[in-house]
C-alpha cells in the first residue's frame, strides 16, 4: 500500500494551508471582534472579504458533486469550481478544520455542501438556476431542516410534520429543530423532510421538498446554544412550520422518495465532519504541548511529568490512526462509490469525534482554569466537537450499522465447538 500523497494531492493542501496561514489566521481577532460587536446574527464582512480572495485564487467548492453520468444529474448545468476527489478534499478540510470559520471561505461549509449536490442531482433546470448558483457562488446560505423536538430523529421514520398534497400544493405543519444555519439573514432556502404519507413502507412515507424560507408559515422561534456557545453567525435554530403552501414541483424526485436522498446526501457530509474534526484534534494537540512546556509546576516544566508524556503520546497516536481510516473511507467512496463506503464511514465517524473529544480534554487539563474560559478556544471546540457524537447519526446508530456488517460476515457459520 503506497501512502505517498500525489503531486495534485499536495499541491491542493499546501495552497490551502498557505492561503489560510496568509489570509485567515491573521484575520481570526477581526472576525472574533466583528462577531462580538453588534447583532449577533449578521454577514461579516471579514469573511465576505476573505471569500472573495479564494474565489480569486481558484480555491472554491472544492468537495466534488455526482459524476457526469450517474443517476438524475443534469448534465447541462456546470458545477463551477476546483472539485476534489474526497481523497484530496480530506487533506484539505483537515487544514480547514484547525479555524473554525475557514470552511466558509472556501465556500466549503455544512449544510451548504450536501444541499448544493442534492440540487445538483434531484433539482430541475429552473431550480438550479434559482438556488444551486448563488450556493455555489457564495452569495446565499441554506438549511437542512430533518430533526424534530418531539421524536427520537436519530430513527428518520419517526419524523412527524406532516406534507399533505392540496391542489398544486402541498400544506406542511410541524416543527423541527438543530436547524443549522436559519439565523444567518443570507439563508434562504432550505431542503426540508417530512411525511407525505403515514401508511404503507415505514421507509416510503417519508419525502424530501425545497422550502423558501421566506415563505409565509415559516417561523424561526429561536436559536439554540451548545453547551452555552450559540455559534453565531452561523447557529442552530427551531423552527415552525404552520399551514405552509409549499408547491408540488418542489418536491425533489417524487413522494416517498426522502430516505433515497438523505442517504446519498449525509454519506458525504458524514466524512466532511471527520476531516475537519482531525483538523481540529491537530490544533489541541499543539496548544497543550506549547502550554505543558511553559507552565512551571513544583519546581519543573508541567510537561517533564510522565503522565503528560503518556496523554500526549496517545494523542499523536489517535490522530495518526483516525487520520488513517479517514482517508481510507475517501479513497473507499472514490473508487468504489459511497454505499461501498459505508462501514468506513460509520466507523470515522464515531471515531474522529471520541477522538477529538479525549485530545481536548486533556488540552483543557493542562490549560486549568484557562481551558474552560474563552480565552483559548479550547471550550469552543469542545462543545462543537461533542455535538458530532449525534449530529448526521448518533454514535449507537453508526455501531449498530458496524456490528450488523461484522456479524453478517459469520451468519451463515455453524457454532464453532469449544476447543479443550
Amino acid at each position: 500500500m503506497d501512502f505517498t500523497l500525489s503531486e495534485r494531492e499536495t499541491y491542493f493542501r499546501e495552497q490551502v494551508k498557505a492561503f489560510i496561514d496568509r489570509e485567515i489566521r491573521p484575520r481570526h481577532a477581526d472576525y472574533i471582534a466583528q462577531g462580538h460587536t453588534g447583532e449577533r446574527w449578521k454577514v461579516l464582512p471579514v469573511i465576505e472579504e476573505v471569500k472573495e480572495k479564494a474565489k480569486a485564487a481558484g480555491l472554491w467548492n472544492f468537495f466534488m458533486p455526482p459524476r457526469s453520468g450517474r443517476a438524475h444529474v443534469d448534465d447541462s448545468f456546470t458545477f463551477e469550481g476546483t472539485q476534489l476527489t474526497n481523497l484530496e478534499y480530506a487533506l484539505c478540510a483537515e487544514e480547514m478544520g484547525k479555524i473554525s470559520w475557514a470552511s466558509e471561505c472556501f465556500n466549503c461549509s455544512a449544510p451548504d455542501t450536501g444541499n448544493m449536490e442534492v440540487f445538483l442531482r434531484y433539482g430541475t433546470a429552473e431550480q438550479k438556476e434559482r438556488w444551486l448558483r448563488p450556493l455555489m457562488n457564495g452569495d446565499i446560505r441554506s438549511a437542512f431542516l430533518m430533526t424534530e423536538p418531539q421524536v427520537a430523529s436519530s430513527d428518520a421514520t419517526n419524523i412527524q410534520t406532516s406534507m399533505v398534497r392540496d391542489g398544486d400544493d402541498y400544506v406542511v405543519n410541524g416543527r423541527k429543530w438543530w436547524s443549522s444555519g436559519v439565523g444567518d439573514p443570507r439563508c434562504k432556502v432550505a431542503i426540508l423532510m417530512g411525511k407525505t404519507s403515514f401508511e404503507g413502507s415505514r421507509h416510503s412515507q417519508q419525502s424530501m421538498m425545497i422550502l423558501d424560507m421566506e415563505t409565509p408559515g415559516v417561523s424561526i422561534e429561536r436559536m439554540l446554544s451548545v453547551y452555552g456557545y450559540d455559534h453565531a453567525p452561523h447557529g442552530h435554530g427551531e423552527v415552525s412550520l404552520t399551514d405552509v403552501r409549499v408547491p408540488a414541483s418542489n418536491v425533489l424526485l417524487g413522494e416517498g422518495r426522502g430516505f433515497e436522498i438523505a442517504q446519498g446526501r449525509l454519506g458525504p457530509g458524514r466524512i466532511h465532519h471527520c476531516m475537519r474534526t482531525i483538523g481540529v484534534a491537530e490544533t489541541a494537540l499543539a496548544a497543550m504541548a506549547k502550554r505543558l512546556q511553559s507552565r512551571i509546576v513544583f519546581g519543573k516544566r508541567i510537561s517533564d511529568h510522565s503522565i503528560w508524556e503518556q496523554r500526549v503520546a496517545k494523542a499523536r497516536i489517535d490522530i495518526e490512526m483516525t487520520r488513517l481510516l479517514c482517508l481510507k473511507a475517501a479513497d473507499m467512496m472514490d473508487k468504489a462509490g459511497n454505499k461501498a463506503a459505508q462501514v468506513e464511514i460509520a466507523m470515522i465517524k464515531v471515531a474522529a469525534p471520541t477522538m477529538a473529544l479525549q485530545i481536548l480534554d486533556d488540552a483543557i487539563q493542562a490549560h486549568g482554569g484557562g481551558g474552560v474560559s474563552e480565552d483559548f478556544s479550547l471550550a469552543h471546540d469542545w462543545a462543537a466537537m461533542r455535538t458530532l457524537r449525534f449530529a448526521d447519526g448518533p454514535d449507537e446508530v453508526h455501531n449498530r450499522s458496524i456490528a450488523r456488517a461484522e456479524f453478517g460476515k459469520y451468519g451463515d457459520v455453524a457454532a464453532e465447538r469449544p476447543v479443550r
